[in-house]
């Protein structure tokens, strides 16, 4: 992590080096490396594997074999870097900065794009862009997240989500709480959380990502959508300067502490804090039970359908999907924190064209529809989001409508740094060691000296 916070140093570097590769067309190294036995072109994928239950890996296995049928020369090689969120963003990062280690394709986060983009690691991808009839059927706003900027396209987006409360029927009923619950408040949520504690104290009544070991779904899937539910934004984009100061961000760590401390409705420390944390709750104890709530992705339904980690006979007789509600139930309701993946080409890959028509593949509307029902994911095309497969998927409804209140993680390259801050405090008021106060005392301080005193309000 300490590495991200240097990251900008090596531009100048950087900048030199891909000035030197420029001088290179990219007819010259669409011939790129090939594999000296078969003649092939050697087209290397790296995304996050997730091991076992790698819904991405058993999406491109399927798309490798049929992509070779058809294109004898091209020889598609997954590398997957197994790691978590945080780490994968550094290694990732790493691989790119050699031509001997660079991927060909790699999967980018959103909100680590543009800082890779101004890091000189990814090509832009204009020129492919503007001359591809297809790109005009990709959601607009959906095409903003792989937009640097700058304005330059750097990625194809391949998912997008939304996030919202998963929650346990069965749970839920034995507690006496409605089956169709929808939550208008937090103070909902604690009624309901302590509703299912008094009811059963083996089950775990609410869950959310707390600890620094899982990242960004620290930083979006529980900070930012209890800071975005006050009212408050993160980053002001048209001043450019980052909120230091809002009662918003004290609120929203006092939820977390009233969660973890003051009415104990989370889990206990050894698994809040542990790196496994999201398959224990979403994959071992929502299913069966073991837990009534969870503040999660739309995208862990994939983890109950067939072929996923716990598939489920009924989905929607055993689990619900609800929208997050604001702090107070003012308007508008119930929001969400949406974000999603894109393939990028590598500057340093030595495949640029042929990296390109792989991507092209990939996005077709069979294989988008293909990838957000194999990942759980919302679709990022017009025409996959009307495919009767996919409007038949369970819960699609409701993860869709949360979209209708999506929030954005900022477009600066100092988020990254931002969002560690963000992970330490919320890590550090759930485990006790400080309190929503202090922890946000020193979240101004740490973001101030991130940013610079006049970028703060």
């Amino acid at each position: 992590m300490v590495w991200m916070l240097k990251r900008k140093m090596f531009v100048p570097i950087l900048l030199s080096g891909i000035l030197l590769l420029s001088a290179c067309s990219d007819s010259d190294n669409a011939s790129g490396n090939s594999d000296s036995k078969s003649g092939k072109t050697e087209i290397k994928i790296t995304w996050r594997g997730l091991g076992e239950q790698d819904n991405i890996k058993r999406y491109l296995e399927g798309f490798e074999a049929d992509f070779e049928s058809e294109n004898e020369d091209i020889d598609i090689v997954l590398s997957p870097i197994t790691a978590s969120e945080g780490d994968y963003f550094s290694k990732v990062a790493l691989t790119m900065q050699s031509a001997e280690t660079a991927p060909d394709i790699v999967s980018e986060d959103t909100f680590m794009l543009s800082a890779d983009a101004n890091a000189g690691y990814l090509k832009p991808l204009d020129e492919y862009v503007e001359s591809w009839d297809e790109w005009d059927n990709f959601i607009e706003n959906i095409k903003s997240g792989t937009t640097g900027d700058d304005g330059t396209v750097y990625g194809i987006p391949t998912t997008t989500d939304s996030r919202g409360i998963w929650f346990n029927k069965e749970v839920f009923e034995a507690a006496g709480l409605p089956s169709d619950w929808e939550p208008k408040s937090w103070e909902d949520v604690y009624a309901a959380a302590e509703t299912i504690k008094e009811e059963n104290a083996d089950v775990v009544p609410f869950a959310m990502n707390v600890a620094k070991a899982n990242g960004e779904a620290v930083s979006m899937q529980t900070f930012e959508m209890l800071l975005y539910g006050t009212g408050e934004t993160l980053y002001d984009g048209e001043n450019g300067k980052w909120n230091v100061n809002g009662q918003g961000i004290t609120d929203s760590l006092v939820f977390v502490d009233e969660i973890m401390n003051k009415r104990d409705l989370g889990p206990s420390l050894s698994i809040a804090l542990n790196a496994n944390y999201s398959s224990v709750m979403t994959q071992d104890l929502l299913p069966t039970g073991g837990v009534g709530m969870v503040l999660d992705g739309n995208w862990n339904i994939a983890h109950y359908t067939e072929g996923g980690a716990h598939p489920l006979e009924d989905i929607e007789a055993t689990l619900g999907f609800v929208p997050f509600p604001t702090k107070d139930g003012q308007s508008p309701g119930f929001i969400t924190m949406s974000g999603g993946w894109g393939w990028s080409i590598p500057e340093k890959s030595k495949n640029h064209d042929v990296a390109w028509k792989v991507i092209q593949a990939m996005s077709t509307e069979d294989l988008q529809t293909k990838r957000a029902l194999t990942g759980g994911t919302l679709a990022v095309r017009n025409d996959s989001a009307e495919s009767s497969d996919y409007l038949e998927r369970p819960l699609i409804e409701q993860a869709t409508k949360a979209l209708e209140n999506a929030n954005f993680r900022p477009k600066n390259d100092l988020y990254p740094n931002v969002s560690i801050e963000i992970q330490n405090a919320v890590e550090a008021v759930a485990s006790g060691t400080m309190s929503p106060e202090e922890a946000a005392a020193n979240y101004k301080s740490k973001v101030t000296d991130i940013v610079g005193e006049e970028n703060v309000y």
